[in-house]
């Protein structure tokens, strides 16, 4: 087999521009995006003048370091330090609304028509000293905003950190308790899984469940696999945020297959994290093959500058996973939807109707 490529440049350009077309008139669903990482960067420039941020500098390309993933070496910890800017912007109600709703704006301009939006309350709180019901009510209300503007479904999920106290996290799970009926529907651990364990949150997660609320816990994204077995077992995950490293222990890999647990996946994040060291070694297609579910996400749009299509365009091209197979990760995305099970199937037949088949003439060759 001959080792050329039988395209000029020009004609691959027009391919991946024909392909990234196709990607953006799908409808699209993200189970896995952070408020926090989600914010633009022409929105952080306005709020810091009429609020008096103090930024390190006014330059909005000057400050872009700061805030998102430019040109830098793989870091988890640089990753997260981004945030400690970034939050410091939920300085007003105005504030806090302003840019719960351009997520979700942003969301409906990539064909997004299911978001579920994660936040974390004390980060949002902090900043004035208000309290984790007023930033709830907030986003609450811009949410629904932009859901009236825009052609989009959006529910809302409980961010709590790992390195908060239990009545913190007790707190914060009240609170999407209370607000259930308008709009939350579940609760996530995030944060420093090296440094803190799940296993101290067990009774907030499982008095959660009772009350109703969906559990998903970021596990095996810096941490060993066996944060996924804590996260099912102790804390009752429905889902898992991220899950990379779960094929470090196969009996990890097994139950999560025999407890039908869907992972949220971010492929660009996890590499600029270096949870990866290359878009090839990615799991998302292997897990897929072996049969564990799996869904594209973005993560943190903002800081890591990519959109849900690009991360399609990722999935395709970067790791090399059939079109077919992506569509069926939209598919699982929309059967792992934190809703009540008559809402969660209309999601599931919405698209699969509205999902184009993949025929022979489709454009993207399998």
């Amino acid at each position: 087999m001959s080792t050329s490529t039988d395209q000029t440049p020009a004609a691959d350009s027009t391919d991946q521009r024909s392909m990234r077309d196709v990607l953006a008139a799908w409808p699209k669903i993200d189970l896995h995006r952070h408020l926090e990482g989600s914010l633009r960067l022409s929105t952080l420039a306005e709020i810091a003048k009429e609020h008096g941020v103090d930024l390190p500098r006014w330059n909005l390309e000057a400050i872009r370091p700061y805030v998102q993933v430019v040109d830098e070496d793989p870091d988890f910890q640089g990753f997260l330090s981004k945030f400690k800017l970034l939050r410091r912007f939920y300085s007003t109600r105005e504030a806090v609304m302003r840019v719960a709703y351009e997520a979700v704006a942003d969301a409906a301009t990539d064909n997004i028509k299911y978001l579920e939006l994660r936040f974390n309350p004390v980060a949002l709180a902090k900043v004035q000293g208000f309290s984790y019901e007023e930033v709830a009510e907030w986003v609450l209300s811009a949410t629904k905003n932009a859901q009236q503007d825009y052609d989009i479904q959006t529910r809302l999920i409980a961010q709590i950190g790992r390195d908060e106290s239990i009545d913190v996290a007790r707190q914060v799970a009240e609170v999407a308790a209370a607000f259930q009926n308008q709009g939350f529907v579940g609760i996530d651990l995030a944060g420093d899984e090296v440094g803190f364990s799940a296993a101290r949150f067990a009774e907030v997660f499982q008095w959660a469940k009772t009350q109703g609320l969906y559990v998903t816990v970021h596990a095996a994204e810096a941490g060993h696999a066996s944060n996924i077995r804590e996260a099912i077992e102790l804390l009752g995950a429905d889902r898992i945020g991220h899950g990379v490293r779960a094929m470090e222990d196969l009996s990890v890999i097994d139950l999560v297959i025999r407890h039908n647990i869907t992972l949220e996946m971010c492929p660009t994040s996890n590499l600029q994290t270096g949870v990866i060291s290359s878009l090839g070694q990615h799991p998302l297609w292997a897990y897929q093959q072996v049969g564990i579910r799996v869904t594209i996400n973005t993560d943190d749009p903002s800081v890591s500058s990519t959109t849900l299509t690009d991360e399609y365009m990722v999935a395709l091209r970067g790791i090399g996973i059939p079109l077919r197979a992506v569509k069926q990760m939209v598919l699982t995305a929309a059967q792992a939807a934190f809703l009540p099970e008559p809402e969660r199937q209309r999601l599931v037949d919405w698209f699969h109707q509205a999902l184009p088949p993949l025929g022979a003439g489709t454009l993207l060759k399998q």
